[in-house]
């Protein structure tokens, strides 16, 4: 996963693209509590469009990359025992 900063508050996710539909974030207490677009919208509410405008800016300049899921996702391409 990459790390992407909303470009107009600073809150930090982590970010991966599975396509250009599918894109993966996680976000974290403290991005939680930082986001200026969530405050006061509830736990559910994993929506800001300034962190989404932010990560289409990443992915265009190449600091995101779509990932192919060529390994299997279950183990990341880690061979189980």
């Amino acid at each position: 996963m990459d790390k992407v900063s909303c470009r107009s508050c600073g809150t930090c996710v982590l970010v991966e693209k599975y396509s250009d539909q599918h894109t993966s974030v996680q976000w974290n207490k403290t991005a939680q509590a930082d986001c200026t677009e969530l405050v006061g919208e509830g736990p559910r509410s994993h929506t800001c469009g300034a962190l989404r405008a932010s990560i289409d800016e990443a992915v265009a300049a190449g600091a995101v990359h779509v990932s192919t899921r060529d390994v299997d996702v279950r183990t990341r391409g880690r061979t189980l025992a």
